[in-house]
C-alpha cells in the first residue's frame, strides 16, 4: 500500500470535523491525519493484504464472541488519539466498558480515544519505518498491546506499554497476553 504524506498545515488548519467532512465526501480514499496536522493520503490495499487482514479480524472475531469483552475495529475505523493525530490501524480492540462510556453519536463518528489492542499489517520496506513510528505513537497515546506483522521478512514486532518492542522472526504465533486474554493467532493464515 502507498501513501502520500501532504504538509499544508502551515498555511491551513483542519478541525476534527472538517476531517471527518473530508473522509465523508471521499469514502474511496482512506485518510490518516499526524500530531503534526499532516495529511497522510492511502491507496486501498491489495488482496492479498485484504485477505490477511480479515483473516486476522475473523480469528480476532471469533475469540471476542465467545469472551464477549470487547468491540473490534476494522482498518475503515477512524480514531483521534490523545496527541490529537488521527489513526486507523489495520485491526483495533477496545475494551467493552471504554466502549459504553461513548455516546451512541459518538460512536458513529472518529472515536476519541486509543485502542488498547492493535494490528498493522506490512509488507513493503520502504512503509516499515513509517509503520514503526505509527506503532511508538499508538503505545504512547495508551495501546497496551500492538502487533506490526511483516509479512515479507516472517518477522513480528511486538510493542507494549511500558517496555522496548520485542522482534520475533518467523513465529508460528502470537499470544494476546493480559490484554486479549486466552487469544492466540495461528500467524500460519498470515505467512
Amino acid at each position: 500500500m502507498n501513501s502520500l504524506t501532504v504538509d499544508f498545515h502551515s498555511i491551513l488548519t483542519i478541525t476534527d470535523e472538517q476531517f471527518y467532512q473530508l473522509c465523508l465526501q471521499n469514502p474511496e480514499i482512506k485518510f490518516e491525519r499526524t500530531v503534526d496536522r499532516e495529511l497522510i493520503i492511502m491507496s486501498p490495499t491489495g488482496g492479498g493484504t485484504g485477505k490477511r487482514n480479515s483473516e486476522i479480524l475473523i480469528e480476532l472475531g471469533i475469540w471476542n464472541r465467545q469472551q464477549k469483552l470487547g468491540v473490534i475495529f476494522d482498518s475503515s475505523t477512524g480514531f483521534i488519539l490523545p496527541n490529537g493525530s488521527i489513526r486507523s490501524p489495520d485491526v483495533a480492540w477496545i475494551p467493552n466498558y471504554k466502549w459504553e462510556q461513548i455516546s451512541l453519536q459518538e460512536q458513529e463518528r472518529f472515536i476519541s480515544l486509543c485502542p488498547d489492542f492493535i494490528v498493522e499489517l506490512g509488507f513493503q520496506s520502504d512503509r516499515l519505518k513509517l509503520l514503526q513510528e505509527k506503532m511508538v505513537e499508538y503505545i504512547e497515546n495508551g495501546t497496551r498491546l500492538g502487533w506490526l506483522i511483516n509479512r515479507k521478512d516472517r518477522t513480528v514486532e511486538i510493542y507494549r506499554a511500558g517496555t522496548e518492542k520485542e522482534v520475533l522472526h518467523n513465529p508460528t504465533n502470537l499470544s494476546g497476553e493480559d490484554v486479549l486474554s486466552d487469544f492466540v493467532l495461528n500467524l500460519e493464515l498470515i505467512w
